[in-house]
């Protein structure tokens, strides 16, 4: 059988296990054309247990027009890499199936140039995945004619619920973990934590970072909307669900408007950019012992549907679709 060709720009750490698993599943190559990476975690690894290749942006439309693959894959990395991905799946006549993972088009006036030519590839993909729910509602304003799947956002599930070495530094200690970015929400959160220890967590090593989720009493997942940027989903969220810690999010955040961090449920959800909703369910969760563990407890349950198998099904199921 004709494997599949995969475009995006890495495969960097967090995504190699779900990129492996769907290459077991599908036999799939990976067209990784590189570029400048956003989000934490990115860049490509050097070995990697799947094929890969590394096209210029140009060059993808001729390799997905080859005649080698069975169908074509491709994300919104790039400049180029998406509609000359769809083009030569056009004119190879295989199957596209889209990786969407926005819910909300950026409103910069160089994004404004590649709201149509993406509109017409959301309409007129054979099958589209999304990260989540909530970039399938966007995904279904665009009036697609293939259907769409969900592929949920996962981590390492293994290494993430593995029992680590608590890293505490207070009687009550909230963690950020991220770039303290304008985007983030990082001065929010300053002007809310005025009590407890608020630990920031940037460039750690995983160990690290998973013994604070171990020592913290709440991860805090602050991000705001920007011209440019609406979190797509904040994959710390998983992580830290993974060691049973409860989640405050911004209902800017992915992962809230997505259905892992439901408020009062397995976190609280508060409004991007309100420091007094932000402080109050600060001090919410450090008065109410119990309802932090209650929602530590529904955390970890509910997160582990979120794997990388589910992950690479969602995939199969687009692609079985087309």
């Amino acid at each position: 059988m004709k494997p599949v060709l995969f475009v995006t720009n890495h495969a960097p750490p967090f995504r190699v296990g779900a990129f492996q698993t769907l290459h077991e599943r599908e036999n799939v190559h990976f067209a990784l054309i590189g570029g400048g990476v956003r989000h934490g975690g990115g860049g490509t690894q050097t070995a990697l247990p799947f094929p890969t290749l590394h096209p210029p942006q140009r060059a993808v439309a001729r390799l997905a027009a080859s005649g080698r693959y069975r169908a074509v894959i491709a994300g919104l990395s790039g400049r180029t890499a998406l509609p000359a991905a769809y083009a030569g799946a056009r004119a190879g006549r295989v199957p596209f199936v889209l990786w969407a993972t926005i819910w909300a088009h950026p409103r910069t006036p160089a994004h404004a140039l590649s709201y149509l030519p993406l509109r017409h590839i959301y309409r007129n993909a054979d099958a589209i995945a999304t990260y989540g729910p909530h970039v399938s509602a966007y995904v279904r304003t665009k009036l697609p004619k293939g259907p769409v799947f969900e592929a949920p956002q996962a981590v390492d599930t293994a290494f993430w619920e593995a029992p680590a070495e608590p890293d505490r530094r207070g009687d009550f200690q909230l963690l950020f973990a991220g770039r303290p970015a304008p985007e983030k929400g990082f001065e929010i959160l300053q002007q809310a934590a005025d009590v407890g220890t608020l630990v920031v967590a940037h460039d750690r090593s995983p160990e690290q970072l998973r013994n604070l989720y171990a020592g913290s009493d709440v991860l805090v997942v602050p991000s705001l909307p920007t011209r440019d940027f609406l979190e797509p989903w904040g994959l710390v969220v998983n992580e830290a669900f993974h060691q049973g810690v409860p989640v405050i999010a911004t209902d800017a955040v992915g992962a809230a408007a997505g259905g892992l961090v439901r408020h009062e449920q397995t976190g609280l959800v508060v409004p991007a950019g309100d420091v007094r909703a932000l402080r109050a369910a600060i001090h919410r969760l450090k008065d109410d012992a119990a309802l932090r563990r209650t929602l530590g407890e529904n955390a970890k349950h509910e997160v582990a549907a979120y794997t990388y198998d589910a992950w690479a099904q969602g995939m199969s199921r687009a692609l079985a679709a087309c």
